[in-house]
This record gives structure tokens, sequence and C-alpha cells, in this order.
């Protein structure tokens, strides 16, 4: 089977098009105060806003990956980019909040993108390099890190409107690039049904990486759509300084990435995620005690920002190896509760803002999740048992 005539194009296309698809999912985070101040807004509704995008992104991850399954990631992912201009092009034209939170939810589906790039990457490269290259391949989150760059500045010098329907034009461009540039490898295998497809959800494995994936990338979701919030709030930085900064966690989160995947190919995955889950129980403690000091919540958000670019590689290194055959399902399914990771965090945030004046609790309740993971680390993954399943169902 000869995957080779293509290969870079399909990872270097793919890649660049979920920078562009990021973009668009984070359109909101760096300049919520804005919008908040434009519609006079609670932080509770700023926070709504905000994850709003998140919940079609995350829970649409499952159908899309089993259809890039079924379909191929050229056609998918190209008519999703395409599908996208319509939202952005409605938010440019609202000027009412409950609209412009209609068509966030709609936008939402620029995260999806993640389970359609994932899934058709994973099938042009093998198994030994499924870690580093998915890695690169998940670097789209840098669209997170383009977004708080970006965004602002368009905000600043030409308005709102602008903001989306500049985005779109991009999104078009980036659509049209992708689907000359790129192809579908040959499908071989029967296609599955929706049963087969979803059978992943009776091994415990396909949980396990949910819940490390719900705290990895969740977390690295609502740091960088929140985290100018928070630097706002809590020490009165400008939303082009806030932006700014978060640009840095989410480029360090994304860079180390494939670094994560790299070392999960290297030295295995396990390890690698007892660091990751240590390490972030220690900063959500330290970060909730000390929340006041610029200088300590700066130095923990870095640490947590390698930690979960660790932990986001070495979780996608271990989908392949569990799901021989049912890359796209488990891809999807853990994609999603990742992204569901990414929604409840900044609303649960904005309640306890707006109830207890503080975010003590919120940092609280992400060490004990990582506490979680580490115990369901320790217990392991079985990388064997979803590969006899697809096996026996064949």
């Amino acid at each position: 089977m000869k995957k080779t005539n293509g290969q870079t194009s399909v990872l270097v296309l793919s890649t660049v098009s979920m920078i562009v698809s990021f973009t668009v999912w984070s359109v909101f985070a760096p300049i919520a105060t804005e919008i908040q101040k434009i519609y006079e807004l609670s932080i509770t509704q700023k926070s709504i806003l905000i994850a709003t995008p998140v919940l079609l992104g995350s829970v649409m991850r499952i159908p899309m990956g089993i259809l890039t399954d079924r379909y191929g990631g050229r056609r998918v992912f190209a008519l999703t980019m395409l599908l996208l201009i319509l939202p952005m092009v409605g938010a440019g034209f609202t000027d009412t909040f409950a609209m412009l939170l209609f068509w966030a939810f709609f936008i939402g589906m620029a995260g999806t993108t993640f389970a359609i790039s994932i899934t058709y990457v994973s099938k042009w490269y093998p198994p030994e390099k499924q870690g580093l290259i998915l890695g690169i391949a998940g670097m789209g989150n840098l669209g997170s890190a383009v977004a708080n760059f970006l965004i602002p500045s368009i905000f600043s010098s030409y308005g709102l409107s602008w903001v989306f329907w500049s985005l779109s034009i991009a999104m078009a461009c980036m659509a049209i690039l992708f689907w000359v540039g790129t192809k579908d490898v040959q499908v071989t295998s029967k296609h599955k049904t929706l049963k087969e497809s979803l059978s992943v959800l009776k091994f415990k494995e396909t949980w396990y990486l949910s819940v490390f994936y719900f705290l990895t990338f969740g977390t690295f979701v609502t740091f960088s759509i929140y985290l100018p919030t928070f630097l706002n709030d809590l020490f009165s930085i400008s939303a082009l300084e806030a932006g700014i900064i978060t640009a840095i966690f989410v480029v360090l989160a994304t860079l180390i990435r494939p670094i994560g995947g790299y070392l999960s190919d290297r030295f295995g995955a396990k390890g690698l995620l007892t660091l990751v889950f240590s390490g972030v129980t220690l900063c959500g403690m330290f970060i909730a005690f000390t929340m006041e000091n610029f200088l300590f919540f700066s130095i923990n958000c870095l640490i947590i920002s390698i930690l979960v670019g660790i932990g986001n590689g070495a979780v996608f290194k271990m989908v392949p190896e569990i799901s021989n055959g049912n890359t796209g399902a488990v891809t999807g399914i853990v994609g999603a509760i990742g992204g569901v990771g990414g929604f409840f965090p900044p609303i649960i945030l904005g309640m306890t803002k707006d109830l207890a004046g503080d975010y003590v609790l919120g940092f609280l309740l992400l060490s004990i999740l990582s506490l979680f993971c580490l115990i369901l680390n320790h217990k392991g993954v079985n990388k064997t048992s979803i590969k006899v399943s697809a096996q026996k169902s064949a």
C-alpha cells in the first residue's frame, strides 16, 4: 500500500487548514471583554458566549470522525470549511446578543476539524510514526494563538463585523487550497456501520483516553479562551496585552505537542502522562492559593502549558494503538470529550467569580480532576482489547 505520494501535502495542508479553523473557533475569546461592553453582559453571559462554540465543536467530533472514516478527509474537511462561511457572515450582520449567541453555536463546527484532520492524516502514516505525525497535525491548535494575536487588531481597526467577515474570506480561500492540494487515501475495506463504529464505546480504554483528554485538551482550551479574562479581571491587563500573553501560552502548548508524541513513540505514553497529571495537580493547587501574585500565576500557567501540550501528544499517540480500523470513531469520541472539557470550565469559572468573587474553586477542581487521571493512568490502558474487537467484528 503506497501512500508516500501526497503524504507531505496532506499533513501540511491539514495542519494549516486546522490553524485557520481554530482561529475561527477561538474568535470570541480575545475580544470577549469588548463584546461584554457593547452588549452590557454579566461575567456569566460573557463566559457562555466564549464557551458556546466549544460545545458544538466538541459534540460533533464524533460523527465527523466517523464520516471521515467513511467518505475521506478531503471531502469532509473541505465541505466543513465552506459551510463555516455562513455563520461567520451572519455573525458580522447581527446587532443583538441573542443572535450573536445563535451564530456562535454554529461557528463551533470549526472545532470539529480536529477529528477530521487527525483521522485523515493518521491513514497516511505507519504506526511507528503516529505519535510525531499526529503531534504535528495537532499543531492546528495554533489557530488559538493566531486569534489572540490577530483578532484584537482587526477589532480595533475595523470593528466587530469585519472580525467575522475577514475570517470568512480566509476560510473560503483555505477550503479551495485544501481541495486542490490534497487527495484521499484509497479505502480497501468495506464501510463500517454506525453500530460498528460506536462499538468502541464498550471498552474502558476509550473512556480512559477520553478522561485524559478531557483534562489535557480541556485545560488547553479553557486557558486559550479564558486566560484573557483572567488577566483582565485579576491584573487589569488590556485586551491586546492579554492576547499576546495568551498567545504565548497557546504557542508553547502547541509546539510541544509533537515532542510529547515523539517521546511517547520512544519511551511510551504512560510514564509521560504520570508526569503530566502529577504536575497539573500541583500547579492547580498552587495557583488557587497564590492567585493574586502575577509572577507565580504566570510561572504556573507556563508550566501547565508545557504539561498539557505533552499530554495532548501522548494521549493521541495511544489512539491508533487501541483503535485499529476504527480510528475515526475513537478520535471523534476522545476529541469530543476533550472538547467538552473546554466547554464547562469557562462557565463554571464565570459562575464562581459571580457568586464567590474569585476563581479559587475552579483551580481546586482542576487539581482534583488531574489527581483522578493520575489514578486511572496507574491502572493502565490495555492496547489490545479494541484491536481484538475490531478483528472479531470484521
